[in-house]
């Protein structure tokens, strides 16, 4: 089931991809593999998959714990959910990605805590686009200066930036707000000084709306349901 589904979801990316002249490979997959247990992604990641994103710090700890072996394939761990103080250390000894660096203060703790012996950590600057006062994110206007901190942190690598976008109803509406994002990405982009490394990651597009997000120029769609089913929700971790 998770090997088909897999498939359905990267047809669906070549087909968006087709669809605005763009190639299939300039957008990658990530599997949100929140809530789900380890079995599920080894089924995934016997199908191919191998990069996955977490939204509770805890539970992928243990995730990845588990599915790290020498006779199994090495997998990229993306955190996807909010990042609190308080976990900021697993995170940086843990993960290869943290998208959703909202404020200065996580940045540098990441960056003070990133292990000497692994590689930066690849961030992504989370933008609110659409205002929500209960959304994560840095506002599209202190986003810029944002990432250009960020970027002067040794341990960490500027890579892009994510948005969570409000569900919209149609393909032009979430097209829109896909595009706000990209605007963001691009003023980045203009800003960064000549030599900061790979600033190529526009981390838009779920489920329901990853065809808008490729038509507005995403490189890095987050599928969930689509490869592993409706969620059950218990008690939420951090």
């Amino acid at each position: 089931m998770i090997s088909d589904n897999l498939q359905a979801v990267q047809a669906r990316i070549a087909r968006a991809c087709a669809a605005c002249g763009r190639r299939p490979d300039e957008v990658s997959l990530l599997a949100v593999s929140k809530t789900f247990g380890t079995e599920a992604v080894r089924d995934a990641a016997r199908a191919g998959q191998r990069a996955f994103g977490e939204n509770y710090i805890q539970e992928a700890v243990e995730k990845i714990a588990a599915l790290t072996r020498p006779d199994a394939p090495p997998l990229q761990w993306h955190c996807i959910g909010p990042i609190q103080s308080n976990k900021t250390q697993l995170v940086a000894r843990h993960f290869h990605w943290a998208q959703t660096i909202d404020r200065l203060k996580i940045a540098q703790r990441l960056n003070d805590q990133r292990p000497p012996d692994l590689a930066p950590l690849n961030v992504c600057i989370q933008v609110n686009a659409d205002g929500g006062a209960t959304k994560s994110g840095a506002s599209p206007e202190d986003a810029v200066e944002l990432a250009l901190s960020v970027a002067k942190l040794p341990r960490l690598r500027l890579r892009g930036v994510m948005s969570i976008p409000d569900p919209l109803p149609d393909f032009d509406a979430q097209c829109a707000a896909h595009r706000r994002v990209r605007e963001v990405f691009d003023a980045i982009a203009a800003r960064l000084p000549a030599g900061c490394g790979e600033f190529d990651t526009l981390s838009l597009g779920m489920t329901a709306d990853l065809e808008a997000a490729i038509h507005a120029g995403s490189t890095m769609v987050r599928v969930g349901s689509g490869i592993f089913g409706a969620r059950h929700y218990a008690v939420q971790q951090t």
